[in-house]
């Protein structure tokens, strides 16, 4: 983890830092990708008074907030407010990635461009069933993998583990030179998060094939776990991802979890009814269309989006991107270069 930052103390040290990220993380981490804010280099903003915190990347001249503030609504504005006075104390401009449609009023009022940038699913897991004719074929996955002597089973967080490296650079080598992992926006193994993440890895004669790591959600209005990181062997039996986001689900039901999501899939969904008409950049609004419709060969957003739907996730929510007084080019630039859509 990276630095913490505040405008009335002392910084803490590391393992101090650790804690109170994440016990700020633990009352007001509503927001599915809250773990992101765990992430190796990523800082911290505490405001004054510890009320509120704001998780981000700074590259250059801009500060990339990642989600939207980590506070109680009565806090929202002092917290945001806080930190945008100790970045343009610091020469930076701020732009803002996975603000829910709750976050963006604020940031509207404070001369920032607002634009859908995608959208997120969850599963409430008290409704989710495989049965009926719609899930015929995913049952139909799973069996085969099963039937071929694929397992599933939980393993530790332990940061460095060889079998699991071994996998990320296989998948990377499959995905070919011009599709990009899009980094900053995706989880990761190991670092501060570790203790509280969750890696269910599939197995054939106990040589690994894939794994998929489960992030904590804390927060009240839908508690639950974040599918993260999914990597697997370009050459894994059909059914193995299904067969692991399966026993993973049961796995976590059974344990009283309510809700799993599966988080943000960027230029998808996108639709003139989620956008606020008088905060949008009209250059935004055409960038994330041309993605949407072209974009594939750099973010597979719609092989994405088609895996997440097949689980029939009952919530559907847009998340937004918003830039400090518009899209300026160094700011647009730099958060391309941050999320890897663009690799230099």
């Amino acid at each position: 983890m990276s630095a913490l930052h505040t405008t009335s103390s002392p910084v803490p040290s590391p393992d101090l830092l650790s804690a109170n990220v994440i016990e700020i993380l633990r009352r007001h981490g509503d927001h599915s990708s809250m773990a992101l804010a765990l992430n190796q280099g990523v800082d911290h903003f505490l405001a004054p008074g510890g009320a509120g915190m704001v998780a981000y990347r700074r590259i250059g001249k801009t500060m990339v907030q990642i989600c939207g503030p980590f506070c109680s609504s009565e806090e929202r504005d002092r917290t945001l407010d806080s930190f945008l006075g100790f970045a343009r104390n610091e020469g930076c401009s701020v732009a803002a990635v996975q603000l829910r449609r709750g976050d963006v009023d604020a940031y509207a009022k404070r001369d920032f461009s607002v634009n859908q940038f995608g959208c997120s699913y969850s599963i409430d897991l008290e409704q989710f069933t495989l049965k009926g004719t719609r899930f015929m074929k995913v049952r139909n996955k799973i069996s085969r993998a099963r039937r071929l002597g694929v397992t599933v089973s939980e393993a530790p967080d332990e940061g460095e583990n060889p079998e699991l490296s071994a996998i990320d650079r296989e998948w990377l080598r499959g995905k070919g030179r011009h599709v990009n992992e899009l980094a900053f926006l995706v989880g990761e193994r190991g670092g501060s998060g570790a203790p509280l993440r969750r890696i269910f890895v599939a197995r054939l004669d106990e040589q690994p094939l894939a794994y998929v790591t489960y992030s904590p959600v804390f927060g009240s209005e839908r508690p639950g776990w974040l599918y993260d990181l999914t990597r697997r062997r370009p050459s894994v039996p059909p059914g193995t991802i299904e067969l692991i986001f399966v026993t993973a689900l049961e796995q976590l039901r059974e344990r009283g979890t309510e809700w799993l999501h599966l988080g943000l899939t960027p230029f998808v969904g996108l639709a003139d009814e989620f956008e606020l008409p008088d905060a949008r950049s009209a250059l935004i609004t055409f960038l994330g269309r041309q993605l949407a419709e072209h974009g594939e060969f750099v973010y597979p957003a719609r092989s994405q989006e088609a895996f997440k739907l097949k689980w029939a996730p009952g919530t559907v929510e847009p998340e937004y991107i918003a830039f400090q007084g518009g899209p300026s080019l160094r700011a647009t630039l730099g958060l391309l270069r941050l999320t890897k859509v663009i690799p230099w």
